[in-house]
Parts: structure tokens; sequence; C-alpha cells
């Protein structure tokens, strides 16, 4: 049953993401505790992405779709690691968390809870003009993809070179984004293909009624995770990834703003 879109629908999701943005500000301020409230933040990270769709969906629904883009994710990731395909040879550090599975670190799965579910959502902000357009559908799935592995871009520095979450192991392609070849992001954006044409169904409201006003959840949350990125690679001397998080953060910012002001 779906929960209701109500005051206290919305409450519990901005507070939980307001939590989420003291918990940033604690971990890039005080000195210390970055490493003790990573886990929780990401935890956060992903709640609030889930969260931000039951305000407007069936629970059972968004939760199925979280557990799918979980699973297949994390699954992706796992198979890299013992076998190269589909990002690389990739190594995980000591702070990624335990394994599941002696596979994978847990956190790894939460990443693409976020990335998946707040890239859709931009996605679907920047495409409100086209929503009535016979191949809208497709457009969402490739707009999301396209999105999920542009965020991918911005966590590669953060994750390899701040947090040391894991390492990419040289390939045969001689160009190379802070470690990581251009499989990698290529690689989120065909696994995330894989992810959305399971869930998508599930994210659809079966129920048509009147225009709902354009939901900026999805945006808060998604340039929120990058100014964290940016301001991490900053106090790490990584420019060039601060860079690329601010010309990201312009560029989908003035896309989905374009498309809900519509």
């Amino acid at each position: 049953m779906a929960l209701p879109e109500s005051k206290l629908t919305n409450a519990v999701h901005w507070s939980l993401t307001a939590v989420a943005g003291v918990a940033i500000a604690v971990a890039l301020t005080v000195p210390g505790w970055s490493t003790r409230l990573d886990g929780l933040i990401l935890i956060l990270a992903a709640v609030t992405s889930v969260t931000a769709l039951t305000r407007q969906l069936p629970v059972e629904s968004v939760a199925f779709a979280a557990f799918v883009a979980a699973l297949i994710g994390g699954a992706a990731h796992g198979l890299s690691a013992r076998t190269g395909i589909p990002f690389g040879p990739v190594t995980f550090g000591e702070t990624a968390g335990p394994k599941l599975f002696n596979t994978v670190p847990w956190t790894l799965p939460l990443f693409w809870v976020v990335a998946v579910f707040n890239s859709r959502g931009v996605a679907r902000l920047g495409l409100r003009p086209w929503r009535k357009v016979k191949n809208y559908g497709l457009w969402l799935i490739g707009c999301t993809a396209l999105l999920t592995g542009l965020w991918d871009l911005a966590l590669e520095p953060f994750a390899s070179h701040v947090k040391h979450l894991w390492f990419w192991q040289a390939t045969k392609i001689p160009v190379a984004w802070h470690g990581a070849s251009p499989v990698v992001p290529l690689g989120w954006f065909f696994v995330s293909l894989v992810i959305l044409g399971f869930v998508m169904p599930y994210l659809i409201k079966k129920q048509p009624g009147k225009t709902r006003t354009p939901d900026f959840a999805p945006l808060v949350l998604w340039l929120g995770v990058l100014a964290y990125f940016g301001i991490a690679s900053a106090q790490t001397g990584l420019w060039s990834a601060v860079v690329l998080d601010g010309v990201l953060a312009a560029v989908v910012t003035a896309f989905a703003v374009r498309g809900a002001r519509w």
C-alpha cells in the first residue's frame, strides 16, 4: 500500500536529508570524524533516495527496486573484482568495509541505489517537457544511465584517492581518470541500463492523476553528494576532480531546472 504524500511523509524525508547534511558537514569540518561518519552518510543517502520515492509510490515497489539495484550493481563489481569484467580489474581497500560473500564491500550496493535512484529523479526533471512524447520512457532510461555514468566520474577520485575504498589496476588503455580507465564509467552506464530494465516497471505510478509539481528532492541529493565529493577532493588537493564536480553540478542543475520550469 502506498504511503500518502502528506506533510508527515515529506517531513520524514526532509528530516533525514537534513541529518545527512549535518553528518556531511561534521565529517568535512571536524578532524577525525570523517572516517567515523562515512558509513552513516552512505546509509542516510541511500535511505533518503528511497523515501523520496515512497512519497509517490508503494513502499514495496520502491523497496524491491532498491534491492534489485543494489544486487545487480554489487554483483557487477564482485564480478569485476574476480574477472575484470565489466569495469576492469579492481582491488577493494579495507576502508570500504566488510565484504559480502567475501567478494564485494557492503558499501558498494548502496552507492548504486544512490546513483541510479537520484539520477532517474534528475532525468525526470530535465525531461519534463517531453513526458508525453511516445518514446519518453526510452529517453528517461538513457538519460538516467548517462547521469549515472557521470556520477561515477565524480565518485572515482573520491573513492580511490580520498577514501581509498578501491584501487583500479592498470589496463592497456593509456587514458585514465585518477586511476580509472574510461571503461569504468561506461560500465556504470551499461550496468545501470540493466538495472533500469528490471526496476522501471516498479517505479511507474500505476494510477495516473493530475500533473504533479516537480520533485526537486533527487536533484538536492545528487548535488549534495557531488558537493561532498568536491569538497573532500579539494581538501586532498585533487583540483581536477573539483573542477569536474563543479562543471557537472552546473550542467546538471541547468538541465533539471530548465525542464522543471516548463
